[in-house]
């Protein structure tokens, strides 16, 4: 009796943060505070990613109308480092989001189940992609953030190490462990908390390109993003980097040398912006490669490795 009596309990409270998370946002809509939009990227395998699309993407279509969020696939090839899986992205307001997760996530669930022909056990697992620099605000002092949101979800929460196997790589994931309920409630609880961490809003912004020994996928061609790049962009594709101002003279060289000797090297097309027009929320310049799939990857290299001699003569 007493366990069932605690369920009942942490299901009440529950309900409560749920409710007064929601007023609060309504609120600062009412108040003119208009909500920021928001983002969250997760894995999804490829064999399941066809059931997200649909038939002729009637099924991404449908959620993204029934939910009002934005709802993006990177191709098949784009995958996170060090896994085979692709890369979804729902963007929107906090409650357009949650309803386009609990969308997507009720269908994998389903196909799951149907793909098992058996009683599967209902506790599964999703992976979030989170910046590096965000995950502090999910961790919290001693662990007490993560520790609550184990507790007020009850989902497993684990947040990996940051790999070290891909140069540039600054995202990590974060693996939720539990009933759709339970890793619905951790999403909302790690939203709300990124909600307040104004680099994640900025990241949204950037652009999707994991530097150096990995090439993943990018945003639109101006490199602030809507969506990634459809098939017949293929030949010709754009992202924009961003390099600490003072290492701009270094990747420039002396009279533009070393800008030069990488665009002949790999082909791909530079430009730099102009002094103190800067990637949103940092003193990065932007640096924006156009070219093919491979001659944006090998100036990309080339120009993160320049960055990278700098910084270590810096700590020498």
């Amino acid at each position: 009796w007493s366990r069932r009596n605690h369920l009942t309990c942490h299901h009440r409270r529950r309900r409560e943060i749920d409710l007064l998370r929601r007023l609060n946002r309504r609120l600062l809509v009412i108040s003119g505070n208009v909500e920021k939009p928001m983002y969250i990227r997760f894995l999804v395998s490829n064999a399941t990613a066809g059931s997200v699309i649909g038939k002729g993407g009637s099924t991404i279509t449908e959620f993204q109308s029934k939910s009002g969020a934005r709802i993006q696939l990177s191709r098949n090839h784009e995958t996170f480092p060090g896994t085979s899986d692709r890369i979804i992205m729902v963007s929107g307001a906090i409650d357009d989001i949650l309803k386009a997760m609990e969308l997507i996530l009720a269908k994998l669930f389903d196909e799951l189940n149907v793909e098992d022909n058996e009683d599967v056990g209902p506790r599964t697992k999703v992976r979030l992609i989170v910046p590096n620099s965000s995950c502090g605000s999910i961790i919290g002092k001693g662990g007490a953030t993560i520790k609550s949101l184990i507790e007020d979800s009850q989902a497993g929460i684990k947040i990996s190490p940051l790999d070290n196997n891909f140069y540039g790589l600054n995202d990590r994931l974060v693996t939720l462990t539990g009933t759709l309920d339970e890793q619905m409630q951790a999403i909302d609880l790690i939203l709300s908390k990124l909600c307040e961490d104004p680099h994640y809003s900025q990241a949204m912004h950037a652009p999707f390109s994991y530097a150096a020994t990995y090439y993943s996928m990018s945003y639109a061609p101006n490199g602030t993003g809507g969506k990634f790049p459809n098939h017949k962009e293929d030949r010709s594709n754009s992202i924009t980097i961003g390099v600490p101002d003072e290492h701009i003279g270094l990747v420039l060289g002396r009279g533009g040398r070393n800008i030069m000797e990488i665009s002949q090297v790999s082909g791909a097309r530079i430009k730099i912006s102009d002094r103190g027009d800067f990637m949103s929320g940092t003193t990065d310049r932007k640096v924006t490669i156009t070219g093919s799939q491979r001659a944006i990857h090998q100036a990309e290299c080339m120009i993160m490795q320049k960055v990278a001699n700098a910084t270590e003569r810096m700590m020498d």
